[in-house]
């Protein structure tokens, strides 16, 4: 059928009801958002968002209400769309931004694609990783690998993606997510190595719209992170990292097919890993318990 690009739905959709088709490339994925309120009768008040892609640059697309149990979870960050009969609506200006692998990449930022289940109802295709064809001009997807030798120089609020194999591992906490609320943000802390520094990369890790390995991060698994953010603790000087909305987590069990396997640091990772004991590794690991962070200094004085 006769396709259309990011590029020309940005010049040409205020003139424009009908739009042709368009293929896709998924780069990032957000956690799910329930918006429901008591008084606001909605069956499914779910959104989430996307980051797609094609040859002509990077656009936001929305995935609304019933469409979301529908097709959330398969659509993964680097699933191919054929998407039809969507609609275009200047973007929210106030969603969060992720950080794209390809700093390259053009950005569309005014419109953004949104899928419904009428008015129009959106026709949505997935396309099999073996059918995408190279003409098609889709672009990969880019990660923002660091190594833990490499974490004490970046800034705060820095964005990247890590590898490590757990060795600690807390228990689920929460924190409310404004004070008087009778919301909570899901979280725990977890330590991962790689090899390249003494210290541990610390992670704290929010629950994301992945609940199913959310709740089975532990000790000697080969634990990713997405789109982290640097968090640096002043005055002590602790780096830690932090999810963000776009955060994906993966453990072992769940990293077969999935784009970054190709990324040079994951397999450096890999080899460093195979050369290390398992029993050796085992004895240093720990699980559960309260873990207070930031550290509180040793002594009064400092305090």
């Amino acid at each position: 059928s006769k396709l259309t690009n990011l590029a020309h739905l940005e010049m040409t959709w205020r003139s424009r009801v009908h739009f042709h088709p368009l293929l896709v490339r998924i780069l990032h994925k957000s956690r799910l958002r329930y918006y429901g309120k008591p008084e606001k009768k909605m069956d499914m008040p779910y959104q989430a968002y996307f980051e797609v892609a094609d040859g002509s640059g990077m656009m936001s697309m929305v995935l609304w209400n019933s469409l979301c149990p529908e097709w959330y979870h398969s659509m993964k960050v680097g699933t191919v769309l054929l998407l039809a009969k969507y609609a275009i609506k200047s973007s929210y200006p106030f969603k969060t931004q992720p950080t794209p692998g390809d700093s390259q990449m053009k950005r569309f930022a005014t419109i953004e694609i949104c899928l419904n289940v009428r008015d129009p109802p959106t026709e949505i295709s997935i396309i099999p990783e073996e059918m995408v064809k190279p003409e098609w001009g889709l672009p990969e997807v880019k990660y923002r690998f660091i190594t833990r030798s490499e974490l004490d120089d970046l800034p705060h609020n820095h964005s990247c993606d890590v590898i490590g194999l757990v060795t600690f591992v807390g228990r689920t906490e929460r924190a409310r997510k404004r004070e008087h609320s009778e919301d909570f943000w899901l979280y725990r802390w977890a330590h991962a190595i790689d090899g390249t520094s003494d210290q541990p990369f610390i992670l704290e890790l929010f629950a994301t719209s992945q609940p199913d390995v959310f709740e089975r991060i532990h000790p000697m698994t080969y634990l990713v992170c997405t789109q982290m953010r640097v968090m640096t603790e002043n005055p002590s000087r602790t780096v830690y990292l932090t999810t963000s909305n776009e955060s994906q987590i993966f453990i072992t069990g769940w990293h077969k097919g999935q784009p970054y396997t190709k990324d040079a640091k994951v397999k450096n990772f890999i080899q460093w890993t195979k050369s290390q004991s398992e029993a050796d590794q085992i004895k240093k690991t720990v699980i559960g318990g309260y873990y207070p962070f930031p550290r509180p200094p040793d002594s009064f004085l400092k305090y």
